[in-house]
């Protein structure tokens, strides 16, 4: 057994971010300036989209994109039940209802023929997730979208490097919304994204993201001199700090050696428990590119003799850090309170939520890491 804990989804954070931050610091420019709009500018070249509003969470996107797409009361969002929170509540704040669609059992992801079945005159929106960093059927959702004039928020919380068919995820629907938050592939601490190809669409949600006033602080306090703004609509405090973005901005130069490190990981972990009695995450797809941020194994108590729980609790005992991605959303009690949702009313969401567990899967992993999460597994399974 290792000596020391090994803590899920650690970041790798390396020197010049150190020193980026530390730099932000001495500059007494802390808040957002011209570091948030340096990593803004990066990742939309990275996504090859012309906008991009940082902000300071995943969860303040999903928010806004309902906000600045519309939504009124009574409009009804379709997502997916097998998601973090953040998704459904997003939906909820922005005063609209969500609706819930059933995934394949396979990719996890929203099932767009469950999603056909749940349109009604009310349906405003479809909320894909990209889970784990796979890509959602986006083909099947974009034409359903089209058939009913609805708006898609893709939220890509998991998603930064997916591709599908040759787009970048985040860049299909009207909004895509990324997280930095410290468990990603990419990492700020806490932060978010919020990307777009809609100018329209990228100023209402700059402004809402900060008050609703007309100007970023950061350029109002220029050499140029004081600027007065106007408060254009009652807004939210969303907006991402330099702090963050220093973080960030070298991160993302990292992006494809940390994906390729998380790969050979993955490749690793896929050989090693193909002869053990639980369900290993689908084959990578060919045709796109999977994001690889979690992996997921699917504990089956009456193949693996042990349930998730007490598999969670094994891999505890030998100092492995493990996470449960996600229990399904009508199982927790505020919505089956709120909107009546029962986990029994999405089979495949409910199967997978009582049996999954994502192992260590970062890139600050070292072999050795690697090989004790191997040896656990094994070990909690008596192989």
């Amino acid at each position: 057994m290792r000596s020391n804990y090994l803590v899920f989804g650690q970041p790798l954070i390396e020197q010049p971010e150190i020193d980026e931050v530390i730099g932000c610091m001495k500059s007494a420019w802390l808040g957002t300036g011209p570091k948030a709009a340096e990593f803004e500018r990066r990742l939309a070249a990275y996504k090859n989209v012309p906008y991009a509003v940082g902000l300071n969470s995943c969860t303040a996107g999903l928010h806004l994109a309902c906000v600045v797409l519309g939504l009124q009361p009574g409009d009804e969002v379709i997502t997916t039940p097998m998601t973090f929170c953040a998704t459904v509540n997003a939906i909820v704040h922005a005063g609209a209802t969500p609706v819930l669609a059933d995934v394949d059992p396979v990719t996890m992801n929203i099932d767009p023929v469950q999603v056909k079945a749940k349109i009604t005159k009310r349906t405003k929106a479809l909320l894909p997730v990209h889970f784990a960093g796979r890509a959602c059927d986006m083909d099947a959702l974009m034409a359903i979208a089209r058939q009913h004039d609805l708006k898609v928020i893709e939220d890509c919380a998991h998603a930064i490097e997916t591709e599908y068919h040759g787009q970048k995820a985040g860049a299909i629907g009207d909004l895509g919304c990324f997280s930095f938050y410290s468990t990603k592939n990419i990492v700020t601490g806490e932060g978010g994204m919020v990307l777009t190809r809609d100018e329209r669409l990228a100023k209402r949600t700059k402004m809402m993201g900060l008050h609703g006033m007309s100007a970023d602080a950061w350029k109002r306090f220029t050499d140029d001199g004081y600027k007065h703004y106007d408060v254009e609509e009652i807004g939210f405090k969303y907006n991402m700090m330099d702090l963050q973005a220093a973080i960030g901005l070298h991160q993302i130069t990292r992006i494809e050696g940390y994906w390729q490190r998380r790969l050979v990981i993955w490749q690793r972990y896929m050989r090693e428990f193909a002869d053990l009695p639980i369900t290993l995450p689908a084959p990578l797809p060919t045709d796109e590119r999977h994001a690889l941020h979690l992996f997921i194994l699917q504990i089956d108590g009456a193949r693996c003799g042990v349930t998730r729980d007490q598999m969670l609790m094994k891999m505890h005992k030998q100092n492995i850090g493990t996470g449960v991605h996600y229990r399904s959303v009508p199982s927790l009690s505020v919505y089956r309170r709120r909107f009546g949702w029962k986990p029994e009313d999405y089979p495949n969401a409910q199967a997978i939520g009582d049996r999954t567990l994502s192992l260590p899967h970062s890139a600050k992993l070292t072999d050795d890491d690697v090989t004790d999460v191997i040896a656990a597994v094994r070990q909690a399974l008596g192989a």
